[in-house]
């Protein structure tokens, strides 16, 4: 007569045998706050000690805001340029205010395109992304020579190529934020 095998079972949380992973609720605070603070944080990059004769630091956080908008176009509302903006002002040391006005102008440049275009694809991001950044860093060295005597814009040509060329991975880690914020 064979003897029955003991079953190893693990036990589960009370009342959640059942429980269906679909249709949860997702939880708010992490909707909202993976996207601030991933600008944020990434905007913090700049007080790294990096030794430099010119600048090379691209803009990280400006670069997470337009992955972010141009990846999930109703997440970030129109005026949410200005915060991140002033928070990037704290930490780049540009003049207090131009990152808050640039960073708005590029939203509602964003804005714009987003009410006329049909669709777009990731080469038209990229496109849109580069042609903002460039402007942003030549706006920055504007607004910082109102206050003393400016460089060769020619200076800003490794940080604006090096912006332009981390753009894509930029968009990668904000995808990989976008599925873990979504993830239940």
């Amino acid at each position: 007569m064979k003897r029955p095998v003991p079953v190893l079972r693990l036990p589960l949380r009370p009342g959640r045998e059942y429980e269906s992973r679909f249709d949860r609720e997702q939880s708010m605070l992490k909707m909202l706050a993976i996207p601030i603070a991933s600008i944020v944080l990434f905007s913090m990059i700049t007080t790294l000690p990096v030794l430099t004769t010119q600048p090379i630091l691209p803009p990280f956080g400006f670069m997470m805001l337009l992955a972010w908008r141009l990846m999930r176009p109703g997440l970030l509302p129109v005026w949410s340029g200005v915060p991140f903006g002033l928070v990037d002002d704290m930490f780049s040391g540009q003049p207090f205010g131009s990152a808050g006005v640039l960073w708005s102008l590029a939203m509602l440049t964003i804005e714009f395109i987003d009410s006329r275009a049909i669709w777009r694809d990731h080469i038209q991001d990229w496109l849109i992304a580069s042609l903002l950044i460039v402007i942003i860093l030549l706006g920055g060295l504007w607004i910082s020579a109102l206050a003393h005597a400016a460089p060769n814009p020619l200076v800003l040509l490794p940080q604006i190529i090096l912006s332009i060329l981390l753009y894509p991975l930029v968009v990668r880690i904000c995808a990989r934020l976008d599925s873990w914020r979504l993830a239940t």
